[in-house]
This record gives C-alpha cells, structure tokens and sequence, in this order.
C-alpha cells in the first residue's frame, strides 16, 4: 500500500474520516511512499526500523539486516503479533500538493484541512504487505537491544511509538 504519483498516505484505524482537519497549532501528518512502510502496523504498535543507505558499512548491514537479506527490516515485539494480525487498518490517499516535508524527513504535514480523494481503503494482511515489499518482518522478545544496535550503527533508521515497548531488559551501552 503505497501512494500513487501526486499522493500521499494517512493510515488509520478510524474509516470514517471524511476530513482531515488539523488541531490548532498541529498538523495533518501523511507518507510518501518511502516512508509509507513505516505505518504498516497498528497506531500503537512499537516498531523500529532499519535500512541501508549509501554510507551504511557492510559489517553493519550484514550484522543487523544479515548478509543476503535485503535492505531494511522493521522488528516488533512478539506481544503484538496478534494484533497485528487482526487489526482492521485503512489508508486514505490525499492530494499531496498541500504537504510539505518536515526537517527530518519521516513525514509529510500540512496546517489547512484536507479532504481523501476517495474513500479509505482497507489496507489487508500487514504481513503480506512486507513480505511482498521485500521488508524483514523481525519478531523479538524486546526492541531495546535491537534498537541500540541500529542507533550505533551506519544504518539509516527510525522508530515509532517506542513508549509502548517492554522495558529494556539490560542498559543501554555507553557510547
């Protein structure tokens, strides 16, 4: 699930937004197709990812991604595997002109209200999803470990709604 050319992606588990109207002060947020894989997962699910990028060594991406095994993985916790499963996740497809990247490119926002340019779409199996856009799907008993060794590493990455992880089960390593 991905935005066709001139748009953008909103995931959500709501499918009755028919306006997108941001709060004063916030944004409407969406995706480009890039970072459309990062919201494959429900609101609340933990995840972390990581991806190659042109100065990623390849210890690095032999160590974290594997040798052989393409180019990004994203990890979850096993807790979340059914509700993965079964969530009932939509994608609405907005006109991208009105959005503008933040500094950090792991979004696109605008501050006006946005209507869909249809209705939303279910967007189906979450796992299909990465298997068929070649993303590792890793299932771990914790993300810390796995995160402190992509934050330390040459990979590109990111992580979203990490709050909602288990604890960490040892320290992080001092850098």
């Amino acid at each position: 699930m991905r935005p066709g050319p001139g748009q953008v992606l909103h995931f959500s588990e709501d499918p009755a937004i028919e306006r997108f109207v941001p709060q004063p002060g916030a944004f409407v947020w969406a995706l480009d197709h890039d970072r459309a894989p990062d919201y494959w997962f429900p609101r609340q699910c933990p995840r972390a990812m990581a991806w190659t990028v042109a100065t990623t060594s390849d210890a690095d991406r032999d160590r974290i991604i594997g040798a052989g095994c393409g180019t990004r993985v994203h990890a979850v916790e096993y807790a979340w595997l059914e509700t993965i499963r079964t969530v009932q996740l939509y994608a609405y497809r907005l006109p991208a002109a009105p959005f503008r990247p933040l500094p950090d490119p792991h979004a696109v926002v605008t501050t006006g209200a946005v209507d869909p340019l249809g209705p939303p779409e279910l967007v189906g199996n979450l796992f299909d999803l990465h298997e068929q856009a070649g993303i590792q799907l890793r299932v771990l008993p914790n993300l810390w470990p796995f995160w402190h060794s992509v934050t330390t590493s040459t990979l590109g990455f990111s992580a979203i709604r990490l709050r909602n992880a288990k604890p960490p089960t040892t320290p992080a390593p001092a850098p």
